[in-house]
């Protein structure tokens, strides 16, 4: 078994997503997330990797831990309604929208 640090594993499957590949970069972020299941950093990664790869209610889990954990995470918000919309949920997702841009993310970026 290989020994990377949660660190190193984080640091990979972000290089992993950067190169479009989403599948490999939730394998690396699952280990991580055994590790460290508290750390949010890795979770909200771990749900961007599901999103990318068409997992949306895994990637809303992911996302909903996140707002569980740190409730004025304003990118988490973003996310979580747009896994909503993609779940085809009407109203959860204009929720988690205003209060990401009430918490002052932008979604021009």
């Amino acid at each position: 078994m290989n020994n990377e640090s949660v660190f190193e594993l984080l640091r990979r499957g972000e290089d992993f997503l950067k190169t479009r590949n989403p599948a490999q970069a939730a394998i690396v972020l699952e280990r991580a997330r055994r590790q460290e299941p508290g750390r949010t950093s890795i979770r909200e990664a771990l749900g961007r990797a599901y999103f990318n790869s068409g997992r949306f209610d895994k990637a809303a889990h992911e996302f909903r831990v996140v707002i569980n954990l740190y409730p004025t995470n304003s990118y988490a918000h973003y996310c979580m309604g747009r896994c909503a919309e993609k779940l085809g949920d009407m109203l959860l997702p204009r929720r988690h929208m205003h209060l990401a841009q009430a918490m002052g993310y932008e979604t021009n970026r």
